[in-house]
């Protein structure tokens, strides 16, 4: 007889796909981080900008905020993941 817990192939690469589209959403995540930190140091260090100082002030400091929702997020899926499939 079997097993009803074993997964099926087809069950096995959908919760891969999940895994990979989760990670896919972390690096989304980080290039925005980037992408943010950069702008906002860029508008720093260029006397072209200046005036908008404050601007890249709140930028570096919104940065490593998005980096953290990321991170928490990459996690709290994983664990979900485990959980809810466990793998």
């Amino acid at each position: 007889m079997k097993d009803q817990t074993a997964l099926t192939t087809r069950d096995w690469l959908a919760i891969e796909r999940t895994k990979l589209a989760n990670e896919r959403t972390f690096l989304a995540y980080f290039r925005t981080f980037l992408v943010i930190l950069g702008t906002g140091i860029t508008i720093l260090k260029l006397d072209l900008f200046a005036d908008l100082k404050n601007y890249g002030i709140t930028l570096i400091a919104i940065a490593p905020i998005i980096l953290l929702i990321g991170v928490f997020r990459l996690f709290k899926v994983k664990r979900t993941i485990k959980k809810h499939y466990k793998v």
